[in-house]
């Protein structure tokens, strides 16, 4: 058992012993219980998976895995396993709290699932200076998301393609790298299909040149439909392997914009650093939510001319037909349904459609896809509730990625469902086609459908990760746990907090919490790791968000995250979950 000595004024040290936690007298019972004259055979182990895991479908194998995974443990031995291992095991990669692999469906349409969706990806900060690069994309195609935003811009002479947030003091960058990065990490962390979101700023002659660039990086990686007027989109696994491109060409947005851009640049070359930070709170009084209250928001405002008068080049290349607003969201609702497109909105435009168009979207994301996107007072790039869209069936609901905070660890956690290929299959109470009363509605009450309940053993890892003084000068930390559960309304209300356990690096809680649940299938339980700090805030020490209908029953080890949603090495927590 190793010493830690922490500086005391001058003179004077405090020596803490780093204790290893003592397994829970529960888990030693169970071992107990499953195995025979003190071990644990590949048989017994199996048993164990499937009576008190609820693993009906491991097989033998599964067990031989999880032996042959400890066999370079000193603890291990040839006849079984000894009480040693089998904790090595409960706190191991073999025993995560959801499946590691794709399990959905793939073969349905395209708009029943959701899709994990970045936000003007390529910024690598805020929303008006900082800078833009290829380097965000590839991290977040390596995180599993599955659509990319592209602002295509002309250059300064008007003879090339730039990508870049217009109209602000962001440096633009290549759209060659973006295409680059996006067709050489695209199916790295997913085989499931990319879309690019082009906004398109371009005259017809960059249009004419985005056409030929796309054709020539992509290649046969491109998917063509046959047809513009598709019923209903493919499936991801008919699209494995390829990218898809989504647009609306804005010709006669182009000239509109291009002159309010230059007059917000101008406006920001006179602001201080300073004052770019505190943009987001002077819009967020004022209501305005864009950077140009007169601006129209992400290219979608256009006249049916200006597609027709499109590159046709250009023009094929569109898989994915975003459709525009000019007539109001209630016509376009309730639009002919026999051709599927996307739709883009705010979410504050979102947020007050629902209170009187609800269940018409609902239906609409039946069939098409909808695109939701940060409201522009965003500036430094911060997020939003993404359960407002999930509710209403939106499927791209986009953010971002460059941030942090709860927001943007509820939407790493919706998608480590599904083996974090990037797609979600959507429950099919949303996909219920039938009266208007059938329609699912996610403000209106339910009731309770299940009770998780969420039991906090003990965890491990902290002082491997972090270091000695990294929570308290004076002596090793006090951890404490934040539970609760994000989703619809009836479910998101719930917050709970466990007991500090002062001065251990492997604290031990040996807490129970239950969450009534009305709607399990879209729920997230968020958890968050804080060392308590009684003069100032309180000291971040890991979290995760997992999905709640992929949570696997039993005693599970659970990673903790960083505040990036990076997975520490060591550090994770020893759980249980139960339904009722």
């Amino acid at each position: 058992m190793s010493k830690q000595a922490f500086q005391i004024c001058f003179f004077f040290k405090r020596i803490f012993k780093l204790r290893v936690a003592e397994p829970p007298e529960e888990i030693k019972q169970l071992f107990d219980q499953f195995s025979e004259n003190g071990t644990m055979s590949v048989d017994n182990l199996l048993k164990f998976m499937i009576d008190y895991q609820k693993e009906e479908t491991a097989k033998k194998e599964d067990a031989q895995e999880i032996f042959n995974s400890l066999k370079h443990l000193n603890i291990f031995q040839r006849k079984g396993l000894h009480f040693d291992a089998f904790f090595r095991y409960l706190y191991g990669d073999h025993n995560l709290p959801i499946p590691n692999k794709v399990h959905h469906d793939m073969d349905s349409p395209l708009a029943h699932y959701f899709l994990y969706t970045g936000h003007n990806s390529y910024l690598t900060g805020n929303q008006l200076s900082s800078d833009s690069s290829s380097k965000p994309i590839i991290k977040a195609l390596r995180r599993g998301v599955r659509v990319i935003e592209l602002d295509l811009w002309p250059n300064s002479e008007k003879n090339d393609v730039e990508v870049c947030h217009g109209g602000t003091l962001t440096a633009p960058v290549d759209l060659n790298k973006c295409l680059h990065a996006i067709r050489d990490n695209a199916f790295d962390a997913s085989e499931y299909p990319v879309v690019i979101t082009f906004e398109d700023h371009l005259p017809p002659n960059l249009q004419d040149k985005v056409a030929k660039m796309v054709t020539k990086t992509f290649g046969t990686m491109l998917y063509r439909p046959e047809s513009e007027n598709l019923e209903e989109f493919p499936s991801p696994n008919s699209l494995k392997r390829k990218i898809l491109i989504s647009t609306k060409p804005p010709k006669e947005y182009l000239q509109t914009q291009d002159s309010k851009g230059k007059g917000n640049a101008q406006m920001l070359k006179t602001s201080s650093k300073k004052e770019v930070a505190q943009t987001e709170r002077l819009y967020s009084r004022t209501g305005s939510d864009t950077i140009d209250e007169g601006q129209v928001d992400e290219g979608e405002l256009i006249e049916e001319e200006d597609e027709e008068n499109a590159v046709p080049e250009y023009r094929n290349l569109i898989a994915i037909h975003a459709t525009k607003l000019k007539d109001g969201l209630a016509k376009v609702l309730g639009s002919d349904q026999s051709k599927a497109k996307r739709l883009s909105m705010s979410e504050q435009q979102l947020e007050n459609a629902i209170n009187i168009h609800g269940s018409e979207i609902v239906r609409f994301t039946q069939r098409n896809l909808l695109r939701i996107y940060p409201k522009g007072t965003r500036i430094l790039s911060t997020n939003y509730d993404p359960h407002v869209g999930w509710g209403h069936g939106a499927q791209m609901v986009a953010f971002n990625m460059q941030g942090t905070g709860k927001y943007l660890w509820i939407m790493q956690g919706m998608f480590r469902a599904n083996g974090g290929c990037g797609y979600v299959k959507k429950p099919e109470f949303l996909l219920k086609d039938g009266l208007q009363s059938d329609v699912f509605y996610p403000n209106e009450p339910s009731h309770v459908q299940t009770h998780l309940k969420v039991k906090i053993y003990q965890g491990e890892g902290w002082h491997l990760d972090f270091g000695r003084t990294a929570f308290d000068q004076c002596s090793p930390p006090d951890f404490f746990i934040k539970l609760g559960i994000a989703g619809v309304p009836a479910d998101a209300y719930k917050r709970e907090k466990s007991r500090v356990v002062v001065d251990q690096w492997a604290p031990v809680w040996n807490e129970e919490f239950t969450f009534p649940l009305a709607v399990p299938e879209l729920a997230v339980l968020r958890i968050e790791v804080f060392d308590y700090d009684q003069a100032k805030k309180n000291d971040f020490a890991g979290q995760t968000c997992l999905p709640v209908s992929e949570l696997k029953r039993g005693i599970r080890a659970v990673p903790l995250h960083d505040e990036k949603g990076d997975q520490y090495r060591h550090t994770r927590l020893l759980m249980r979950f139960q339904f009722d």
